[in-house]
């Protein structure tokens, strides 16, 4: 499990890549398939998620963890629905981690949404 930061390096949540995306509390608020987020809530596509890094449908970076390169893409095309997962089990809540540096603009900019506006669409 690895943490998220947004844009001003606050933790927003929290990643087990390739599978899942939980908020701060441990609730699943994402799953991921073939490097795309995709809401629990409502099924929409979120955006692409290459490695720690989270992208909104514009390529824009809304979450990103100090151990992956913050950056951007141009706009990616939407992928087909994956049929829903079934819910994990609810993690233990890891300890929360150090607070990291600001990251540099990355390329393509920061998503003008917040993480929870992101996961709620």
């Amino acid at each position: 499990m690895y943490p998220l930061f947004d844009k001003d390096a606050e933790l927003v949540g929290w990643i087990d890549p390739g599978k899942h995306i939980f908020d701060v509390d441990m609730n699943w608020v994402s799953y991921i398939s073939n490097n795309n987020a995709w809401s629990v809530e409502t099924g929409n596509w979120l955006g692409p998620v290459p490695g720690l890094i989270c992208l909104d449908t514009s390529g824009k970076v809304i979450a990103w963890n100090p151990e992956d390169h913050v950056s951007g893409t141009s706009r990616p095309p939407r992928p087909s629905r994956p049929s829903h997962p079934s819910r994990p089990s609810r993690p233990s809540r890891p300890s929360r981690p150090s607070r990291p540096s600001r990251p540099a603009k990355p390329t393509g900019g920061w998503s003008e949404l917040s993480f929870l506006e992101w996961i709620s669409q």
